[in-house]
């Protein structure tokens, strides 16, 4: 064994004391990505490009002209787990989510790995990707080719292309008001990373917080394919809320929260009372509190730090109209998502705040 390796074979090394972030947790805030984002260059239109920048979409999607739409994503980020093979695993998941969240069926993959070369062994790297690789396969597509540079921070992540049949595109800014909401997997995975970065996880929390991360969102590829789904994303760095806000005010209305229904993981609320959340939490709060309105005998301290919590591969929100919950209930249990089966919201008509939290 070379002293790498024997330091990879004890666990010494922590990923996340290598990094500033975790997971989408290392998302630029909102109001900031806003500015960064704007722009007077005209663009050539593109008739088959379906979905592009004028929306907030989870991915883009272009027509092939056959009836069917190629979807092309990317996300990365820094280490939200130490270990360096659920790192890989976390961060593929993460990345493919963003085909399921449009309806569709990922294709393949490119690998995006910056790496600090002169503080972290290629052995550990190796493993990142072997994460990776592990992940494509469970999802059934290859990991076909990759970029790598030498960075201050370890980053990994892919670039994903899907297709869907156009009349399955599932786009976050189609919802419709009466609509009811699902999401299909519990919050608070932002407070679990944090609390394992400050050497506070308990245990027995962190299976529960690493098999989250890993589970693929595959069931959104079959949510596509019910008419009765209005609109769908999935729960990333800006969290339940920031995401939702965006569905609500591309669709041009306002969300009733059921903040008692929302599936919370375990551990979570022990950490909230000990004041424990990532620094994106308050980033969050800040480019989306003046949208919400809590209303009496919700524990409002609490809310902050659970809705705007950053999730990395997050669920599915599932904008639903009342005549498929049926459809959605059945599809939940065949997955073995029984536990989301409640509702938690619905869609009204546009109001004077965004989202109200009951």
């Amino acid at each position: 064994m070379t002293p790498d390796s024997e330091l990879l074979a004890s666990n010494s090394i922590k990923l996340t004391q290598y990094s500033h972030g975790a997971g989408c947790g290392c998302k630029i805030a909102p109001k900031v990505l806003d500015e960064i984002l704007k722009s007077n260059i005209a663009l050539p239109d593109n008739k088959n490009l379906l979905v592009g920048n004028s929306s907030k979409d989870d991915a883009a999607a272009y027509d092939l002209g056959n009836g069917m739409a190629l979807i092309s994503t990317t996300d990365f980020f820094m280490p939200i787990v130490d270990d360096a093979f659920d790192f890989g695993r976390i961060a593929a998941a993460n990345s493919i989510s963003d085909v399921y969240a449009m309806g569709g069926k990922p294709l393949m993959a490119i690998a995006i790995l910056g790496w600090p070369v002169e503080k972290l062994s290629s052995e550990i790297a190796q493993r990142v990707i072997e994460g990776g690789r592990t992940i494509c396969a469970e999802a059934g597509i290859p990991l076909a080719g990759g970029h790598s540079i030498d960075s201050p921070e370890p980053i990994f992540g892919l670039a994903v292309t899907g297709i869907v049949p156009i009349e399955n595109l599932k786009r976050n800014n189609t919802a419709q008001e009466g609509d009811v909401l699902f999401i299909t997997k519990p919050l608070g995975v932002g407070i679990l990373s944090t609390a394992q970065k400050r050497g506070l996880l308990k245990e027995e929390h962190l299976p529960v917080m690493i098999n989250q991360l890993c589970s693929l969102n595959k069931i959104g590829e079959k949510l596509g394919k019910i008419e009765g789904v209005t609109a769908m994303t999935d729960i990333t760095g800006f969290g339940l809320l920031g995401h939702l806000i965006e569905m609500v005010e591309g669709s041009g209305l306002s969300a009733e929260i059921y903040y008692d229904k929302l599936p919370v993981a375990a551990g979570v609320k022990e950490y909230i009372s000990q004041r424990i959340f990532p620094d994106a939490t308050t980033r969050n709060w800040s480019s989306y509190s003046d949208k919400v309105k809590f209303e009496k005998g919700v524990n409002v301290m609490e809310a902050f730090t659970l809705l705007p919590d950053p999730q990395t591969n997050g669920g599915l929100l599932i904008s639903v109209k009342p005549d498929a919950i049926a459809s959605i209930e059945t599809l939940l249990i065949e997955n073995n998502l029984k536990e989301f089966i409640t509702p938690v919201g619905v869609l009204k008509k546009q109001d004077e705040k965004i989202i109200f939290v009951k």
